[in-house]
């Protein structure tokens, strides 16, 4: 029998040795950095739609398959590439996901027709795809269980401020150079990134900064099956949970710009600029929400489960509120609000995810986290409020959607009430000997 170490659990009274701090934050910064890149390559599109409808005379059903077809991707093909970057090597799977969509996207700059356009953003989707659920199993790694919900946080704020960045940026360069060198500027973006990357980052630096409970998994070492990622009925609740508070998220982020234009009166470019500030609340309270949390859970770690609730009941009771307000300043400041907390729990539950899969899935772990938030929230959302809003409006619609926060909570309560049982079946599952 081949003994293993056991995992440094998430518990009341644990301390982890000190770590050096610098080498994890440039982790964290180059990682981040290239999600920021990913971002702005999937969203910088949006920004030159009309250029790209006034020079090939597109439909918006074909500009919508544009974009379709980057979220198609990341959906059908995360899970499966999370598997293969656990196996494979994690830093080397980033490196080559950075690399395919930036030279993806300066295909996009130089396609010469629709077909070229939608077959080079095919392989941005591609790239894509696994680059959110590995690069959080990185960051996570080389930081300590009591400060991951932080982390976690930002790190997933980075959609929210790279669709911002993309968008805006790559507007400004479109009008004033040309929509091709709006999308040539991400890809460059991209490439310098990964560079950089590639030379700060190995995974010889990564183990020896890493924490115990996410060990490097040698060859032919003990890996736990990829079953253990959905027979734990508290991961089970963590993805849930995630998936559905991500729901509202996902509404706001595609919904807002068209309600303020009806029922507000904003043009197209004022609502713009103002969905932009709420993208920006939304990212800000991941960040926030995460370090609250961390604080809070320090010595008891249940409490992951307790603020999560926390921000679910508090983003409903502020959005439901919200939306029944008379149009006006007042209502936008309370729908703000609840935008701050809407995604509150992303930093908890990737913390969440951590404590509860082995280190040898563990980016598995976050592909089938990232998998709920897109199935549950990012996909759903925006298209049960379209539905939703050809019958009742869409005032009627947003008023109704802040309702899927209940599910949210109900799956956490049930995850917390399971979250020790769950600890002692990873150390159970972590003490089983080797074939």
């Amino acid at each position: 029998m081949k003994s293993h170490a056991l995992p440094t659990l998430d518990l009341p009274g644990g301390t982890a040795p000190a770590k050096p701090r610098i080498y994890p934050l440039v982790v964290f910064g180059l990682t981040f950095g290239l999600l920021l890149s990913d971002y702005m390559s999937r969203q910088v599109l949006n920004a030159v739609f009309p250029f790209l409808k006034a020079e090939w005379a597109l439909s918006d059903s074909q500009l919508a398959a544009l974009t379709s077809v980057v979220a198609a991707m990341v959906g059908l093909l995360t899970f499966p590439l999370s598997v293969l970057a656990d196996r494979w090597g994690r830093v080397r799977s980033l490196v080559l996901m950075a690399i395919i969509w930036s030279l993806a996207t300066l295909l996009c700059a130089i396609a010469a027709d629709y077909g070229q356009l939608l077959g080079a953003r095919f392989l941005v989707g591609v790239g894509e795809a696994a680059y959110g659920s590995v690069g959080i199993a990185v960051v996570l790694s080389v930081f300590a269980p009591h400060v991951r919900a932080t982390f976690g946080g930002a790190f997933m704020a980075g959609g929210s401020f790279g669709s911002t960045i993309g968008v805006a940026l790559g507007g400004f360069i479109a009008v004033h150079f040309g929509w091709r060198w709006a999308l040539a500027f991400m890809a460059v973006v991209g490439l310098v990134l990964v560079v950089l990357f590639r030379l700060v980052v190995t995974q010889r630096r990564l183990d020896r900064h890493r924490f115990e409970d996410d060990a490097a998994v040698e060859p032919g070492g003990y890996r736990a099956p990829l079953s253990s990622l959905f027979s734990n009925a508290s991961v089970l609740c963590a993805y849930v949970g995630s998936g559905l508070q991500m729901f509202v998220a996902a509404v706001l982020l595609a919904w807002t710009p068209s309600y303020l234009n009806r029922y507000h009166a904003m043009s197209p470019d004022t609502a713009g600029f103002v969905s932009a500030i709420l993208v920006l609340l939304i990212g800000a309270g991941m960040i926030v929400c995460g370090a609250i949390t961390d604080r809070a859970s320090r010595r008891h770690p249940e409490r992951k489960w307790t603020t999560s609730i926390g921000y679910g009941a508090a983003a409903a009771i502020l959005l439901i509120t919200g939306f029944q307000l008379p149009a006006g300043v007042p209502q936008l400041v309370v729908i703000g609000c609840g935008a701050f907390f809407s995604a509150g729990a992303s930093g908890p539950a990737t913390a969440m995810v951590a404590n509860l899969t082995h280190a040898s899935v563990r980016a598995t772990g976050f592909g089938s986290l990232t998998l709920a938030n897109s199935l549950l929230g990012l996909a759903a959302g925006p298209f049960v409020v379209g539905l939703l809003a050809d019958r009742l409006g869409l005032l009627g619609a947003l008023q109704l959607a802040p309702l899927v926060y209940l599910g949210a909570i109900a799956a956490l309560l049930i995850g917390k009430r399971r979250y020790p049982a769950a600890l002692r079946g990873l150390t159970a599952l972590d003490r089983r000997p080797s074939a």
